[in-house]
C-alpha cells in the first residue's frame, strides 16, 4: 500500500481562523503578545500527543515561555517610566510578525492535540518539518529584533540572545518510536488489503501506544478522521484516511467489543425529531426529513441524496416535484445548503450526521483496504451474533453488536452489500419482535433493515426473508417506540419504491393499518415517515383501493390542518387513482381543501386545486356544490390564477370553469367522457356504487 506521509497533506484551515493582527497600540501589542504566550503554555497535550508531537512541541513551548518573559519585561519598562523609554518603530514591526509566528504555533498545536492520532501519526514529518518552519520564522524575527536599542536588563537581553541561539540552531526531529510506529501502522493495513486480518495482539499493542483504550476514544478517533476528510481535496489522501477509518472501526469492535450511542446522542436523536420545527428549505420533498447531504438535478431542485437516488434507482426518470423529465442523472451537491443546515443543527444543539465514504471515493475508486476492513468487520459482527466460537451473547453485547451493524450500514453502498451477503437479515429480523424486553435492540435492528434496503440489492433480499415483511408490520403496528415505528414506516417506503415490491406491500393490510395509524396519531418526524410511506404505495392503483379501505383519505385530510402539503398530496394521489369510491370518502374534507387553497404554500395550493378538479369532474354535481358552499372560493381561485405556479394557475383555471358551468346549470362539472350522473353522498360517506 503505498501509503506515504506525502498523502496526508496540511489540512485546510478552518473559515474564520486568521493568523492576522488587530490595530493595536503599542502596549496592547504587548499585552496581546504576553496572553498569547501564556495560552501556548497552557496548553494541555494529552499523552498521546505529547508522545507524537515528541521534542518539537515541547522546544516550541519552551521557546514561547522564555519570550514570555521578554514581553513582561518590556511591557514593565513602558509601565513604569513611559517618558524615559524610547521605543523604536522597528521593535513594533517585529512584534506584530511574531504575534503571527506565535499565533500559527498555537493553532498547530491545538489542531493536532484534538484531532486525529493516526492522522498525526501518518503526518509526523510534516507536523516536524511545520514547527522547524516556524522555528525559523522566530529565529529571523529575533535576528531583528533590536535588542541594542532597548533598555533591557541583562538577565532578559541574555534570554533573547539564548532564544535566538536556540533557534537558528533547530532541526527538525522525528523519535525512531513513531517512525517504527507508523511503520507497523502501514504494515497492518497493507495486510488488511491483501485479505488477511491482523493479529489482535499487534492491534492492540499499536491502540495502546495512541491510547485508544476504549470504544469511546474509537469513536472520537473515528469522527476526527472523518473531519479530517472533509478537509482534504486530494482523492489519494482521502483514500489512505478511508483505510484508517476503517482500520479503527474493525478493531474497535474486535479489540472492546461493539457498543451503543451514548445517552446523550440519544436524547438528541430523539429531541431532533419531536421538539424541532425544521425549515421548509432544508426537508427533503420525497422523505419530508431534514435532508444530510443535498444534492441538485437536472431541473435545479434539490433534494437529499439517499431520496432522490432512490427515486432514479426505481426506474423513474423525471423530477418528482416539477414532474419535468430529467435531461440527465448527474446529483450536483448543493454545499451551500449543506452547510446551511450544518450550521442551523449547530445553533439548535442537534447532531447533523453526514454519510461517511467507506470504500468508494466521488462515486467510482475503490479503497480496497477500507473495503476489506468493512468485510472483516462484518464478519466478526454476524458471526458474533451467530454464535460461532463464541459462547452465547448477553442482550447488552447482542444490542451492541446490532448497533455496529446499524452504523456500518449508514455509511456506503458497499458497506450495506457486505452486512447483506454476510446473511445479516434473517438475524435482524429475529429481532424485530424483542420489543418489550429491550426496546433499544428492536430500534437498532429496525434502523438497520432500513440502511440496508437503500441499496437496491438489498430490497430483493429483504422482501424475500421469511418473516421480514411481517415482522416490520408488527414493529409498524405495536413497537414500544415512537422511533421504531418511524423506522419501519421509513423501511416500507424504501421498499415501495420497486413497483413489484408496493404490490406486494400494498397487499399487507396490517402494513396499511399501521402506517395510517401512525400517520394520524405518532409524533411529527414518525407521522412524515409513514405519510412518505403511503403517498408511494398510492402511486399502485391495486394498493390505492385498500388505502382508502384503511382510511388513508380520511386521515389525509385531518391531517392537513397541521401538514398541509403532506397531506393535501396524498389526498391528490389517491383521489386521483382511486375512483368514485375514494372520491366519495374525500367528500367531507373539501372544506379543508378549501382553507388549503386560501392559506396553504405555493406547493399546497397546487395539491389542492389538482384533487379538487378531479373530485369534481368524477364526483358529479354534489361534490361541485360542496366546493361552491366554500365561502369565496371563486376570490381564492381568482387569487391562485394570478399568482400561483404554471400547474396551479391551469388547475385554478379549470377549476373556475367547472364551477361556472355548475352555476349556469350545465352539468356537474367537465367530466372528460365520463358519466356525469349525480352522485349521492350517504351519510357515512361511503359510495354504493
Amino acid at each position: 500500500m503505498a501509503l506515504s506521509p506525502e498523502t496526508f497533506t496540511t489540512r485546510k484551515r478552518r473559515p474564520g481562523a486568521s493568523f492576522n493582527t488587530s490595530k493595536l497600540s503599542d502596549l496592547n501589542l504587548l499585552f496581546s503578545l504576553l496572553q498569547l504566550t501564556d495560552q501556548i503554555c497552557s496548553l494541555d497535550l494529552n499523552s498521546s500527543a505529547n508522545f507524537l508531537f515528541n521534542r518539537a512541541s515541547c522546544s516550541a513551548i519552551r521557546k514561547t515561555q522564555l519570550l514570555g518573559v521578554v514581553f513582561e519585561d518590556l511591557i514593565r519598562s513602558s509601565t513604569v517610566n513611559p517618558d524615559s523609554v524610547v521605543v523604536p518603530h522597528s521593535l513594533f514591526l517585529c512584534l506584530e510578525e511574531m504575534h503571527i509566528v506565535l499565533h500559527k504555533i498555537k493553532t498547530l498545536i491545538e489542531d493536532f492535540s484534538n484531532g486525529s492520532r493516526f492522522n498525526l501519526l501518518m503526518q509526523i514529518e510534516i507536523v516536524a518539518d511545520t514547527f522547524h518552519r516556524l522555528t525559523g520564522e522566530l529565529s529571523t524575527l529575533l535576528d531583528v529584533f533590536p535588542i541594542q536599542e532597548l533598555t533591557l536588563n541583562d538577565d532578559v537581553r541574555d534570554l533573547v540572545l539564548l532564544v535566538r541561539k536556540q533557534c537558528s540552531e533547530s532541526r527538525p526531529v522525528i523519535g525512531t518510536e513513531q517512525i517504527n510506529l507508523r511503520r507497523e501502522v502501514v504494515s497492518v493495513l497493507d495486510r488488511i488489503k491483501n485479505e488477511i486480518v491482523p493479529d489482535q495482539a499487534h492491534l492492540s499493542s499499536i491502540f495502546e501506544k495512541l491510547e485508544i483504550r476504549d470504544a469511546s476514544s474509537c469513536r472520537a478517533e473515528i469522527e476526527n478522521l472523518e473531519e479530517e476528510i472533509q478537509n482534504r481535496s486530494e482523492e489519494q489522501s482521502k483514500a489512505d484516511l478511508v483505510a484508517l477509518i476503517g482500520l479503527v472501526r474493525f478493531a474497535k469492535c474486535v479489540l472492546f467489543g461493539a457498543s451503543t450511542p451514548s445517552t446523550r446522542s440519544v436524547s438528541l436523536r430523539r429531541s431532533q425529531s419531536s421538539e424541532f420545527a425544521v425549515p421548509a428549505d432544508y426537508r427533503c420533498p420525497i422523505s419530508l426529513e431534514l435532508m444530510q447531504d443535498p444534492v441538485v438535478v437536472a431541473t435545479g431542485q434539490t433534494y437529499d441524496r439517499v431520496s432522490i437516488q432512490l427515486w432514479m434507482d426505481s426506474g423513474h426518470n423525471t423530477c418528482p416535484k416539477t414532474g419535468q423529465t430529467l435531461s440527465h442523472t448527474d446529483l450536483i451537491p448543493n454545499r451551500v445548503l449543506r452547510n446551511m443546515i450544518a450550521t442551523w443543527c449547530r445553533e439548535q444543539k442537534i447532531p447533523f450526521e453526514v454519510e461517511t465514504v467507506t470504500g468508494k471515493l466521488n462515486g467510482g475508486v475503490t479503497n480496497k483496504a477500507a473495503l476489506e476492513a468493512t468485510r472483516m468487520t462484518v464478519s466478526f459482527l454476524v458471526n458474533k451474533l451467530k454464535g460461532i466460537d463464541n459462547a452465547p451473547l448477553s442482550v447488552e453485547d447482542t444490542n451492541g453488536a446490532v448497533y455496529e451493524l446499524r452504523v456500518l450500514a449508514k455509511t456506503d453502498s458497499d458497506s450495506r452489500a457486505c452486512i447483506a451477503e454476510a446473511g445479516a437479515i434473517p438475524l435482524l429480523v429475529r429481532f424485530l419482535d424483542v420489543g418489550m424486553e429491550n426496546p433499544s435492540l428492536q430500534v437498532n435492528a429496525v434502523t438497520t433493515i432500513l440502511n440496508l434496503s437503500i441499496l437496491e440489492a438489498n430490497k430483493t433480499r429483504i422482501m424475500e426473508t421469511d418473516g421480514a415483511l411481517n415482522a416490520v408490520a408488527e414493529v409498524l403496528l405495536s413497537g414500544v417506540t415512537w422511533e421504531a415505528k418511524a423506522n419501519a414506516a421509513a423501511t416500507v417506503f424504501s421498499l415501495s419504491g420497486v413497483p413489484a415490491h408496493r404490490k406486494k406491500l400494498g397487499r399487507k393490510t396490517r402494513v396499511i393499518s399501521g402506517l395510517v395509524n401512525l400517520a394520524r396519531g405518532g409524533p411529527e418526524g414518525a407521522r412524515r415517515d409513514a405519510l412518505a410511506a403511503i403517498l408511494n404505495l398510492a402511486a399502485d392503483r391495486e394498493t390505492v383501493a385498500r388505502l382508502v379501505e384503511g382510511g388513508a383519505v380520511s386521515m389525509a385530510a385531518e391531517v392537513m390542518a397541521a401538514m398541509p402539503e403532506e397531506g393535501v398530496t396524498i389526498l391528490e394521489a389517491v383521489v386521483k387513482r382511486g375512483g368514485l369510491v375514494a372520491v366519495a370518502a374525500a367528500y367531507a374534507g373539501i372544506k379543508r381543501l378549501g382553507a388549503v387553497l386560501r392559506e396553504g404554500s405555493e406547493r399546497a395550493r397546487e395539491s389542492a386545486a389538482a384533487t379538487l378538479v378531479t373530485m369534481c369532474r368524477k364526483g358529479g354535481s354534489e361534490v361541485v356544490a360542496e366546493l361552491a358552499a366554500v365561502p369565496g372560493v371563486e376570490r381564492i381561485i381568482w387569487e391562485l390564477m394570478a399568482v400561483g405556479s404554471v400547474r396551479g394557475r391551469r388547475k385554478a383555471a379549470t377549476l373556475l370553469r367547472i364551477l361556472r358551468r355548475w352555476a349556469a346549470g350545465l352539468d356537474g362539472g367537465e367530466s372528460e367522457g365520463m358519466s356525469t350522473t349525480t352522485m349521492v353522498i350517504p351519510s357515512t360517506t361511503t359510495l354504493a356504487p
